[in-house]
């Protein structure tokens, strides 16, 4: 049933890829859409790109050790989405570039420009793995090892599936496919949550009641700023996280870049930036409902990213099954949806990256000569990512919702400070010394995180990595800019 069901919901990808695609698609609908896509349909999308596997697994997992403080980073979000709607996007809709890193090449300079993009590159290979990890793990451990299928074949066929429905309409065929994805998501987190209230014998009250109820449903932290999970480290770091993993990534913005005008780009970042919170709700709702579940049952929940999995397709001590099969599909489908979107969306953005921000090719070929190119770099890099996605065995033991934001921290915040830089002062740093800063100062963050507990009186280093990454970089950058002419 499983198996029939992905290859169902793999044949609706392909049939969306066919359908967007079918009257031709040109270097301009791969890389931004043609600047054609209905704002709705893209706002919907932007939902399951930003969610990732990740979300719908670790999220529910989390209650337990940071109850509901992942809402504070979710108010964060909002905030940092008004940022990208009223600066950043007005600067990309006048720079009409195919890559957002080609106005940091105007501004600074050609070393500046290709680092930016490396950095980006390193981000989105290294975020996009762990996610796909996460997904190829549980779809090992619930559909391929029963079945005798290596964890290889596993990434490989999955890396196909995006590969095959990405590979000719890149935007113009996302755009689609991820509301697609978006929407089956949603519904498969409320299904769960109705299955899960109904195997415990609760109605609508008493699902609220039970969620309420639980000191794990705890949203707001402000007593102790040493916490991780303290309101001001959690907002100030989902606002910084947003702007940097969305605002200057060229995956999260190349679909909001094809929206038709600037008014609607506008109006789509902010729908969605806006339905994290109550999206985010839902997880963490279900996060409760899964431990009660557990709790009833006696089952034990070591690592945080098991649980949903477990009590979704896990049986009891008799062999039965936990919850009605239903739930098992549903979960797989919500796992699927979640994880296939960002990770198509990554795809098609390493794609356009290396193309025009290395190659140029946009520039300087033909149409014909340019969909070889973007066909070639495409197989590779989802050759790169699967070779990636099983280097990352080794994350089996920890919550990859940390994985992710950590990598983010230490490779986003160079992107953040090269662009505040260039967006808030008339600064030129020497351009010999930026690829070296921006190396330099992740390290030296990583030295601090290391030893911060020790060297700060307890203080614990949390998602606010970011933020002392960018600033770290941004004073570097500003050092090197003494002496030289103002741009």
């Amino acid at each position: 049933m499983i198996i029939a069901s992905i290859a169902v919901y793999f044949a609706i990808l392909i049939g969306i890829s066919y359908l967007s695609t079918r009257k031709g698609s040109s270097g301009a609908d791969f890389f931004s859409g043609s600047r054609r896509s209905p704002w709705p349909v893209v706002a919907i999308a932007m939902v399951g790109t930003s969610i990732s596997g990740v979300t719908f697994i670790s999220v529910p997992g989390m209650v337990r050790a940071s109850a509901f403080s992942y809402l504070q980073m979710a108010l964060g979000f909002i905030a940092g989405y008004a940022v990208i709607a009223y600066v950043l996007l007005p600067l990309y809709y006048r720079m009409n570039a195919n890559s957002l890193y080609a106005w940091i090449g105007e501004r600074f300079g050609g070393y500046t420009y290709k680092t930016a993009a490396l950095f980006f590159i390193l981000s989105k290979v290294l975020g996009c793995s762990v996610r796909m990890f996460l997904t190829a793990s549980v779809l090992q451990l619930l559909v391929f090892d029963p079945l005798g299928v290596p964890f290889a074949l596993n990434v490989l066929v999955s890396m196909f599936v995006v590969w095959l429905y990405t590979f000719r309409g890149g935007v113009k065929t996302l755009v689609w496919a991820d509301m697609f994805q978006t929407l089956c998501m949603i519904a498969a987190v409320v299904l769960c949550i109705f299955f899960v209230g109904s195997s415990m014998g609760l109605d609508f009250r008493g699902l609220c009641s039970t969620v309420s109820s639980s000191p794990m449903s705890r949203v707001f932290f402000f007593d102790d700023v040493r916490d991780s999970r303290n309101f001001f480290k959690q907002f100030f770091a989902g606002m910084f996280t947003t702007i940097a993993m969305t605002g200057l990534d060229q995956d999260m913005m190349q679909k909001n870049l094809s929206c038709k005008s600037l008014k609607d780009a506008r109006k789509n970042v902010l729908s969605y930036g806006s339905a994290f919170l109550p999206v985010n709700f839902l997880f963490l709702c279900l996060g409760v409902l899964l431990y009660a579940f557990a709790s009833s049952k006696g089952i034990v929940i070591d690592n945080p990213d098991e649980l949903f999995p477990t009590i979704a397709c896990g049986r009891s001590a008799d062999g039965t099954l936990l919850m009605p099969p239903v739930v098992g599909v549903t979960f797989i489908l919500g796992l699927v949806s979640s994880a296939f979107s960002s990770s198509g969306s990554a795809l098609t953005a390493l794609t356009t990256s290396f193309t025009v921000d290395f190659l140029k090719a946009d520039r300087r070929q033909g149409e014909k000569r340019l969909a070889r190119t973007r066909l070639i770099v495409h197989s590779v890099w989802a050759l790169v990512l699967g070779v990636f996605i099983l280097l990352f065995s080794s994350l089996k033991g920890s919550s990859v919702i940390d994985a992710v934001y950590t990598i983010a921290g230490y490779t986003y915040g160079p992107l953040l400070a090269i662009f505040a830089l260039g967006l808030f002062t008339k600064l030129r740093p020497r351009e010999g010394w930026v690829p070296v800063i921006c190396v330099v100062s992740p390290l030296l963050c990583l030295l601090l995180s290391l030893n911060s507990e020790r060297w700060l009186g307890g203080y614990r280093m949390g998602f606010e990595l970011l933020i002392v990454n960018s600033i770290i970089c941004f004073f570097l950058l500003f050092l090197s800019s003494i002496g030289r002419s103002r741009a």
